[in-house]
């Protein structure tokens, strides 16, 4: 008996060291293959364009980082070991630190080199970015604090989203950084975007919580589902919590960001609010979670009437955020 639960101990180790190795390894190579490319950039291009360039390649390696994650999480539900939640943990976390160094990058190539210089928010591909590195940073801080690994097998898959439309994006010749308009070159546009972008990253992980709820609910209601990996979801009452949390700090984010947006309207033109489409969107998101707080305080409403409505919000602001962009000739984020 002794023998044979040393040797199923000795197997576990080795095991999840050679996933550790393979990490390791993994790390080395695209390590390696970044500093190459940045090397090939450095003799083909300009400073401010081999910048450029060595930034989207961090961007796609650091991107291939967090698709991993997505799948070790989506794995998680079913291979329980540690091993696998710590290896998706980690590798969301050097994902998303290695999109911000990209990002930070291309802000200093552009305000070191180019004339007109400024942080990498002139295109919906800094944005997306930007967006899924807020993302990923907000949930892991919830899941360190909360415990809820589970929850990034939905939270990961938005992140995936992004990461495609960032490639469309790339191949689409369309995440070079552009000029910045006079007006759009000011403090307050630049904290306008950090803070809504902060609250849609909130929203985006109220909205992976609410599909975490429908499913948690629907077995509890005796539908058929993957009993196993649902029996690593928090009770429905924390998952309820964790989306008020959420959406809350996304509210207060989104409403300084709005507020951020009408100052520096003000600031531009002298006036407070023009009624223009980027700023109706804006209100209408605003609006949807505001809905949010008086049904679930003045109504008591909870589980599936707020889950539904995190999932609305969260529809409306993927339209305001990329449909504005996209297909309306608008710019918002």
């Amino acid at each position: 008996m002794i023998k044979q639960k040393t040797r199923g101990r000795s197997g576990g180790f080795y095991s999840i060291s050679a996933i550790l190795y393979g990490v390791g390894f993994l790390s080395i190579a695209i390590a390696i293959a970044v500093a190459m490319k940045f090397l090939e950039a450095e003799k083909l291009h300009s400073s401010f364009a081999s910048s450029q360039l060595f930034s989207q390649h961090l961007i796609s390696f650091a991107n291939l980082l967090l698709i991993s994650s997505a799948v070790l999480y989506a794995c998680h539900l079913w291979i329980t070991a540690r091993a696998v939640g710590q290896l998706a943990s980690g590798m969301a976390t050097m994902g998303a630190m290695g999109v911000t160094v990209a990002l930070l990058i291309r802000w200093l190539g552009t305000n070191s080199v180019h004339p007109t210089g400024h942080i990498p928010f002139s295109n919906l591909y800094d944005v997306t970015a930007l967006f899924s590195a807020a993302t990923v940073v907000i949930y892991l801080a919830m899941e360190k604090v909360y415990r809820t690994r589970a929850a990034g097998a939905f939270v990961m898959p938005i992140v995936v989203a992004a990461i495609l439309l960032e490639s469309l994006l790339l191949s689409d010749d369309s995440a070079g950084p552009g000029h910045l308009a006079p007006a759009l070159k000011s403090y307050w546009v630049h904290a306008h975007i950090l803070s809504n972008i902060i609250g849609y990253g909130a929203f985006a992980i109220a909205a992976s919580l609410g599909i975490m709820y429908w499913f948690k609910e629907w077995k509890e209601r005796g539908f058929k589902t993957h009993s196993f990996a649902i029996r690593s979801f928090p009770d429905l009452e924390r998952i309820d919590r964790l989306m008020c949390e959420t959406i809350t700090l996304g509210f207060l984010a989104y409403t300084v960001g709005t507020i951020l947006g009408v100052g520096w309207s003000y600031d531009k033109s002298g006036e407070f609010w023009s009624w223009t489409r980027t700023e109706i969107s804006a209100l209408i998101v605003w609006s949807v979670y505001l809905a949010y707080f008086y049904g679930r305080y003045m109504y008591r409403w909870r589980g599936k009437w707020t889950a539904s409505l995190a999932l609305i919000g969260f529809g409306v602001s993927v339209f305001c955020f990329a449909g504005m962009n996209l297909f309306l000739n608008g710019r918002h984020a």
